[in-house]
């Protein structure tokens, strides 16, 4: 009897066990939400010293699903794409962020992309361009976002400096003279964090010295045009037509065709840069061109006011390209991904008043025109240390 009431003990201990085990089993839903909560807590614009430890668990958990599970992950700002999405080979990329700078470094300071192909092409592209004008200058990198700086690390393993770093960097290098040339598009929101973060240094640092931004100086109101505005305008320009299949924007338009260029837009008071880019368009002559921005400001440039500005001068064929440096996130999804009704492809299809339309994806950052604007803007600058 003993015999059989243990017996009986140990199978019932066995059913508890494994009863335990079943519960403690987590279901897909419950892994990937625990995937999706270690990105929501990179996705943050401060860096802290749990951040490299926080990067690779995301990266460790992840490669940890199933591809059924990474499927299912979703947050506040997580998705399958995080780590999914294949934006191209990072390793085409360089970081820019060695030491042995010496006593002159030309740090170039970007917002950044997760999209590797971009980064490679429009960023690096930039970076490399200044490197080859100015080889007794050691060229380094930094990104002024760092949620993209950890998207990169997490998902790809590389480092890139933001400007605390890149700054920390320069001043343990020795560095005496720092000309920072900055890649955005204008004096924006952007554009002043960078002065600010760099005004920190000016005690540690001898000479530091910030170059002009693509399109220059902001000027006082939608009329105002300069030189860099219309290189930057004639540039994009042919390359959209040239991309389009057309020998000239006369034979475009002659076909039907406008292009539109995608910004991003601000509420800061440099919006009115948009403005005199569609201005400076004007007065080439580019009856159709259109500039529009993602956030829609100003309010002129809001898809929906193109679309009727495209749709009043009678175009049928409409091409799309971003006004930007790198063609990332805002290009690919805001711009051309059809599946989202709310991306500038889908506004203009629905909106039902075009024959064709086509989307463009390439940066600024990649023309060589525009790469020899910002090596004139840092020529520039090192010209005003004299």
């Amino acid at each position: 009897m003993k015999t059989i009431v243990k017996v009986i003990s140990i199978a019932l201990a066995l059913c508890m066990i494994a009863g335990l085990a079943a519960c403690a089993k987590k279901t897909d839903e419950q892994l990937a939400a625990e995937v999706a909560k270690l990105i929501d807590a990179i996705y943050v614009q401060e860096r802290t010293d749990k951040t490299d430890a926080q990067c690779a668990a995301a990266k460790a958990a992840w490669d940890k699903l199933t591809d059924a599970q990474k499927e299912l992950v979703e947050g506040e700002e997580a998705d399958s794409d995080y780590f999914g999405r294949d934006t191209g080979d990072a390793k085409a990329d360089d970081p820019r962020n060695a030491d042995e700078i010496g006593e002159k470094e030309l740090l170039v300071v970007s917002f950044g992309t997760s999209f590797n192909d971009s980064r490679a092409k429009d960023i690096k592209g930039i970076e490399d361009a200044i490197a080859a004008t100015f080889p007794e200058w050691s060229v380094r990198r930094a990104f002024t976002a760092q949620i993209i700086i950890n998207h990169v690390q997490a998902r790809d393993g590389e480092k890139i400096d933001n400007m605390d770093q890149a700054l920390e960097r320069a001043v343990a290098n020795g560095v005496k003279t720092l000309v920072i040339q900055p890649t955005h598009l204008m004096h924006g929101a952007e554009y002043d964090e960078l002065k600010a973060a760099a005004d920190k240094y000016a005690d540690k640092i001898e000479k530091i010295v910030i170059a002009e931004p693509l399109l220059g100086e902001v000027g006082a109101d939608a009329s105002a045009v300069n030189a860099d505005k219309e290189a930057v305008a004639k540039a994009v320009t042919a390359a959209a037509v040239a991309d389009a299949g057309f020998a000239s924007l006369e034979e475009a338009e002659a076909a039907g065709t406008a292009f539109v260029f995608m910004g991003h837009g601000t509420s800061h008071n440099a919006k009115v840069t948009y403005s005199q880019m569609q201005t400076q368009m004007e007065t080439l002559g580019y009856k159709n061109v259109f500039i529009g921005t993602v956030e829609g400001k100003p309010e002129e440039t809001a898809c929906e006011a193109v679309i009727e500005a495209v749709s009043a001068a009678g175009y049928k064929n409409v091409v799309l390209r971003p006004l930007m440096v790198v063609a990332g996130d805002h290009a690919n999804n805001d711009m051309a991904d059809p599946e989202d009704p709310e991306s500038w492809l889908s506004m203009f299809t629905a909106s039902k008043k075009f024959e064709k339309i086509d989307t463009q994806i390439a940066g600024l950052g990649r023309l060589a025109e525009v790469q020899s604007l910002y090596v004139a803007h840092t020529q520039a600058v090192m010209d005003s240390l004299n």
